[in-house]
């Protein structure tokens, strides 16, 4: 006897049951709708990508977390991102693009990063991006964040908030300070919310001394509406611009000028885009941890679930593609881990409430020898673009209806012998139960 497996899967992937999947299936639909309606062209890229593509500006945890393929002579890895390949679809593409260039793509992605709750070794993201070669202006910056937005409101999620940060804030400041240890004290800080602030601020004043700290501390402890928060930082940037003179000093000072300056003029862009000031606050903790962030960055979480992290990501990034041109292509990106988010919404009950407009509205049920006239009803129905399927299986009515219930099917069309002779339809409500025989001509004209 043959030794059976015991079917499963690898930890850190995921599948869902088929109406699970019709969900996760219409909020990407939705969410993509959203972004086509809004000039974005759809692309894709391959799954498999030459390392030395993948990981050329990338190194540390993230090399450590790529899948590498060796079967052929050239060394090859699974995409870990949708960006990086982009940067490169853009620079091989350059002389068929339109510019500035907006897309969108839905696709898997790989990461072999340690298992557990809501994170996911293969997972689907949906990203934006917009390019154009030697510059691009930061309203591009407000408008991606109001897309995400958009694509939220578009499959009822309303509870959502926008933390949004400019780099330079922070780099300035650090620069400012003559702190050389610059991508220590960042990753520290990216840590904030898992070590704790007090355990954030000892690493900070052990990297750079407990009065540098000062300053770092009091900058991220800036907190309020979004226009008080602008208002603290322009305050505390003057006061710092009094204190240190130098020209490195005041480099970092000007830096930091302007990272406030873009920060201000995105929220006050993103607002004249229709995003909610409730939906929206600044947030100088986030640093995002890819490298190739050089203004705005933005991470998104839930209301009141904030303990399943960023949802949404993104930022802008001034010269991504240099590695394969020597022209400067400037961008701004944002990223919806789409699997992320589905589990999200499972756990917190939203999936589960979820109403699928776009459903089957008819199960076709064939009682005796009635097959033919039944393909002939399913293709009336379906060149008029209605949704139906014919119950090909010699079942009892009894078992089809169970069937329909099952599928969530409003109306069961029963034909049998005696209603193909008649030209007659019994038409079968699954809501309320009722069941009525009507003529196949009459219904036809009055239902479609």
């Amino acid at each position: 006897m043959t030794k059976k497996i015991k079917p499963s899967i690898l930890p850190g992937f995921m599948e869902l049951p088929p109406k699970e999947q019709l969900i996760f299936n219409d909020i990407v639909s939705k969410m993509s709708k959203v972004y086509e309606q809004n000039g974005c062209m759809p692309m894709d890229t391959p799954l498999i990508e030459k390392e030395e593509i993948l990981l050329a500006k990338s190194a540390g945890e993230t090399e450590k977390q790529v899948y590498r393929i060796d079967k052929e002579k050239n060394k090859q890895a699974l995409r870990f991102d949708l960006t990086v390949p982009f940067a490169r679809y853009v620079v091989q593409h350059m002389n068929e693009l339109d510019f500035p260039f907006k897309r969108y793509q839905f696709g898997k992605v790989y990461r072999g990063e340690r298992n557990q709750k809501g994170r996911y070794r293969e997972f689907y993201q949906l990203d934006i991006d917009i390019v154009s070669p030697r510059k691009l202006d930061i309203t591009n910056d407000a408008f991606v964040i109001s897309l995400a937005a958009q694509a939220f409101e578009s499959i009822g999620l309303k509870d959502y908030r926008f933390q949004i940060s400019n780099r330079k804030i922070l780099s300035g400041l650090l620069e400012m300070l003559g702190i050389v240890q610059q991508q220590e004290v960042m990753g520290l800080i990216d840590k904030y919310d898992k070590i704790g602030k007090e355990n954030c601020i000892r690493g900070i004043e052990e990297l750079v001394g407990a009065c540098k700290a000062i300053y770092i501390r009091e900058l991220l402890e800036i907190q309020g509406r979004v226009d008080d928060v602008i208002k603290q930082m322009k305050a505390f940037n003057q006061k710092l611009g009094e204190q240190f003179n130098s020209d490195q000093e005041q480099r970092g000072y000007f830096k930091m000028r302007i990272g406030i300056g873009e920060l201000e003029e995105v929220l006050n862009t993103v607002r004249l885009f229709g995003v909610n000031e409730q939906n929206l606050r600044v947030e100088l903790k986030i640093i995002r941890g890819l490298d190739y962030y050089t203004g705005t960055v933005f991470e998104t979480v839930i209301e009141r679930n904030e303990n399943y992290g960023s949802i949404c990501s993104g930022g802008r990034y001034d010269n991504l593609a240099e590695l394969y041109t020597d022209m400067k292509i400037p961008g701004v990106g944002i990223s919806i881990g789409i699997t992320r988010l589905f589990f999200v919404l499972k756990e917190i009950g939203f999936v589960g409430s979820y109403t699928l407009e776009d459903t089957l509205d008819y199960l076709i049920s064939p009682i005796g020898n009635t097959l033919k006239e039944c393909i002939k009803v399913n293709q009336a129905l379906q060149r008029q673009g209605i949704k139906s399927e014919i119950y090909l299986n010699k079942d009892p009515l009894k078992k089809q209806l169970s069937y329909a219930d099952a599928k969530e099917i409003s109306t069961v069309i029963i034909i049998g012998e005696d209603e193909v002779e008649k030209g007659q339809l019994i038409i079968k409500n699954m809501k309320t139960g009722e069941q009525t025989k009507v003529s196949r001509k009459e219904w036809f004209k009055r239902e479609i």
